[in-house]
C-alpha cells in the first residue's frame, strides 16, 4: 500500500472511529500533525451531515428529542453504523433498532416504533411510480375471490404498535389530533398500527382500522384477495374499500386464471 493509500484509509477509519478522541490521537501519530486540525473539520462535516440526513429521514422523533439530543444520537448512529452507499438519502434505516438498545432512552419506549413508523414515510416517498386502473375493480363483481389480487399503492406498508404512533405522527405533521390529545393517548398507552401509502407523489400516514393491519400485510404478502379477507375476519371490506380507492391506496385489481396467466378486465 502506497502511502498515500494508507492515509486515505486512515482517514476513512478515523472518520467513523468512536469514540472521536482516539481517532485524532491515531492520526496525530501516524501523520505527524499534532492538532489532527484537518481531521476535525472532517469529522465536524460528517457530524453534520449526519445530522441533516437523519433529520430529513425522522422529523418526529428529531422534534420528540430535541435538537441537540437528536444532533448526539445522529452522531452516535454515524459511527455505530456508518453509510455504505453513496447515497446519503438511504442511511439511517437502522435508527429504530438503536433507539430499541440505547440505555438512555429506555424511558421512552414508543420512539422506535415512530422511528419504523418515519423510515416506512421516507422509503415510500421514494418508492416507484404506480398509475391507477380503477376500471380493473369491476374484477371484483366477476371473478372468483380465489383468482384476485389488489393492486397497492406505491410504498404500502403497515406499522403495527402498542403505541398510538399514527396519533404522534398526526400531531407533530398535520395537527391531527392535537398534541394533548396524542400526549393523553400515549400516557393511557393505546395501541395503534399505522398505514403508510403514496398517493399524489406524497408520502400519507393515517391509524389503521380494523383489521385493515392483518388484511394489507397479507395482500403485501401477495396472498389472494380470499386468503386476505380470512386473515383479516375484523375488516369491513364492503366499507373499507371505498375509502382505499378514494384516499389512493387501492390502485386496482388483478385476476389470475388457473393457468397462472394474468386475466384481462
Amino acid at each position: 500500500m502506497t502511502a498515500l493509500a494508507y492515509q486515505q484509509q486512515l482517514l476513512l477509519e478515523a472518520l467513523l472511529a468512536w469514540p472521536v478522541s482516539n481517532a485524532i490521537k491515531k492520526v496525530a501519530i501516524e501523520i505527524d500533525d499534532p492538532g489532527a486540525r484537518g481531521l476535525k473539520g472532517y469529522i465536524s462535516n460528517g457530524h453534520a451531515l449526519a445530522h441533516s440526513a437523519l433529520q430529513a429521514a425522522y422529523p418526529v422523533v428529531a422534534q420528540l428529542l430535541g435538537d441537540d439530543s437528536f444532533a448526539d444520537l445522529a452522531r452516535a448512529l454515524w459511527h455505530a453504523e456508518p453509510p455504505t452507499c453513496g447515497d446519503i438519502a438511504q442511511w439511517g434505516c437502522g435508527l429504530p433498532e438503536f433507539l430499541a438498545n440505547s440505555a438512555q432512552l429506555q424511558d421512552e419506549p414508543y420512539l422506535p416504533d415512530v422511528a419504523r413508523a418515519e423510515w416506512a414515510l421516507h422509503q415510500c416517498a421514494g418508492a416507484l411510480d404506480a398509475q391507477p386502473d380503477l376500471a380493473s375493480l369491476g374484477l371484483l363483481t366477476t371473478h372468483d375471490p380465489a383468482q384476485l389480487h389488489l393492486r397497492l399503492a406505491p410504498g404500502c406498508a403497515v406499522v403495527p404498535s402498542t403505541w398510538p404512533i399514527a396519533s404522534i405522527l398526526g400531531a407533530h405533521r398535520d395537527g391531527v389530533p392535537s398534541l394533548q390529545e396524542a400526549g393523553a393517548q400515549l400516557r393511557r398507552c393505546e395501541a395503534q398500527s399505522a398505514v403508510v401509502w403514496r398517493a399524489s407523489l406524497l408520502p400519507q400516514v393515517r391509524l389503521a382500522i380494523g383489521g385493515e393491519c392483518d388484511f394489507l400485510q397479507a395482500v403485501l404478502q401477495g396472498q389472494a384477495l380470499v386468503d386476505a379477507l380470512d386473515a383479516s375476519p375484523a375488516l369491513d371490506f364492503a366499507q373499507w374499500l371505498p375509502l382505499a380507492v378514494n384516499s389512493g391506496l387501492v390502485l386496482g385489481a388483478i385476476a389470475i386464471d388457473a393457468s397462472g396467466e394474468q386475466a384481462q378486465n
